[in-house]
């Protein structure tokens, strides 16, 4: 069972236009200082934030009950002239969270109305997470070919596939920046993953790299994933066969 928890900014649109039309660097400062201390916040329980079209979050909650949602939300409140709100939502699959999220938002199942604080709470019963982490190999040869813009048109060439296949296992696809890409995952989605491989190998001429981690909380899923992805580069230095996906458990 995977736990979500989707912050949005309230109110963003008409907010915005009050600060007047020079106003863009202001917002790009904004939505990096948020998201800086978000993923500060909940780093510091145990979670890990995806950043979604920079103003609306996806923590991966698993283990956070709702009095510390209201805690963050509190210290959030303190920071910031903007109030966002807090939807949760838990299901046997990254999406299923997702919708279970939408739902109590949708519906107002109000956890805390004083702190906008919305959905279906899990807790810490049933916890299971897995993340993969993505990274194109070999991205340096590309660049000798391939201006600064073009591999960006390249690499978000690659997320759009990455976003729909994996979507269609129920998982949840985030770009990371650089060359990397994380996806929430469950076992249908790790199942397929050397057919996405292959699939991008074959159609794109790209090669890529996936480390698995599976733990109870979102941050040390992501710390497998990555020490999985650093595993497949070692053995590559070695000189070994190099595995395409590497996969770590605890």
């Amino acid at each position: 069972m995977i736990q979500l928890s989707i912050l949005k900014i309230t109110g963003y649109g008409p907010w915005t236009l009050t600060l007047g039309s020079d106003r863009e660097h202001e917002l790009q400062m904004l939505q990096a200082s948020l998201y800086k201390e978000i993923q500060k916040l909940f780093s510091e329980k145990n979670c890990i934030v995806f950043l979604n079209r920079s103003d609306e979050f996806f923590v991966v909650s698993n283990g956070l009950v709702l009095e510390d949602h209201i805690e963050i939300q509190k210290t959030l409140e303190k920071l910031f002239d903007i109030r966002l709100t807090i939807s949760i939502g838990y299901g046997s699959s990254p999406f299923e969270a997702n919708l279970k999220a939408y739902e109590g938002k949708k519906n107002k199942i109000v956890l805390n109305a004083e702190h906008n604080i919305f959905g279906f709470i899990n807790g810490e019963s049933d916890s299971k997470v897995s993340i993969m982490h993505f990274d194109v190999n070999d991205l340096t040869s590309s660049r000798r070919i391939n201006s600064p813009y073009e591999i960006s048109a390249i690499i978000f060439e690659l997320y759009s596939k990455m976003l729909k296949f994996f979507l269609e296992k129920n998982s949840l696809a985030f770009f990371m920046g650089g060359d990397n890409f994380m996806i929430i995952s469950n076992d249908e989605a790790k199942k397929s993953v050397h057919s996405f491989i292959g699939m991008i190998k074959n159609n794109d001429k790209i090669s890529l790299n996936c480390g698995i981690g599976n733990a109870r909380t979102g941050r040390e899923a992501v710390k497998l994933a990555t020490k999985s992805l650093d595993t497949i580069r070692e053995i590559r230095d070695s000189g070994k066969e190099k595995p395409e996906v590497y996969e770590l458990s605890c």
